[in-house]
């Protein structure tokens, strides 16, 4: 994999800074390792990769928060379209860490909002300032609910308008069971773009039969920790990985 990544041309964190896409169109795709190997020597030509401090793949760790009823996660498995998530994100290697709101609405568009915090933490009164205006939920309510852990490559367009992550090693803690559980040999990778612009990844996954999928990570991570909550909308979704992971292995 190294070998692979390694050929890619990089482009830099700041140059990065055009293309956050804060508002933006989402397309969720679940593989395998093997197929990502595919994937990535087909877009070799076509995209960078970040590079950050020489790492073109970095560690990232994700804190939800959700209300003791888990309202944000109900709302997103009975496929309601408006939907919100609170969560803390750090980049590890780096140590920045950021409180984020991320909404989904009713058009399926995705705009994130985020400040940058020094812990996990959502109490203070700089973190409810920015939580009050923007969360649907009481404050007060919100509860760390699930953490996640896993690595990640960022690949950009050579025409800057789209950001690809792929995600890998993903391992799940869930706060409020105690349980532990992983998908280490799923790939989640999410093209998101500024509108409808072209998209070259597109056809290579079109070419490679890596379908369009819905993948929440906090809500297949709940779900996989979590067996008294309701879950039969993601049973399906949890069998589609585990069958394409035992077909590729």
């Amino acid at each position: 994999m190294d070998t692979i990544i390694n050929n890619f041309d990089s482009i830099s964190l700041d140059e990065m800074s055009g293309v956050k896409l804060m508002n933006r169109v989402d397309t969720k795709f679940v593989t395998t390792m093997p197929r990502l190997v595919k994937l990535l020597k087909m877009a070799q030509s076509d995209y960078f990769i970040q590079e950050i401090d020489g790492k073109r793949a970095s560690a990232y760790t994700t804190l939800y928060y959700d209300t003791p009823a888990l309202d944000m996660y109900l709302t997103h498995h009975n496929g309601c379209l408006g939907r919100q998530k609170v969560r803390v994100r750090q980049y590890v290697d780096s140590g920045l860490t950021f409180l984020e709101v991320k909404v989904k609405n009713n058009h399926r568009r995705t705009r994130k909002k985020r400040i940058s915090i020094s812990d996990f933490n959502i109490e203070g009164d700089e973190k409810r300032q920015f939580l009050e205006p923007l969360c649907w939920y009481d404050v007060d309510t919100l509860k760390p609910s699930l953490r996640n852990w896993f690595n990640r490559m960022t690949l950009v367009n050579k025409g800057k308008t789209e950001r690809v992550t792929i995600d890998t090693d993903l391992r799940y803690h869930n706060i409020v069971t105690g349980v532990d559980n992983a998908l280490e040999q799923a790939v989640i990778i999410e093209v998101k773009r500024d509108g409808n612009v072209p998209s070259p990844l597109l056809a290579m996954l079109r070419d490679l039969r890596i379908q369009p999928h819905g993948f929440s990570k906090y809500c297949i991570g709940t779900a996989l920790t979590n067996e008294k909550i309701k879950q039969n909308r993601l049973k399906e979704k949890i069998y589609y990985v585990h069958r394409l992971i035992e077909r590729d292995a």
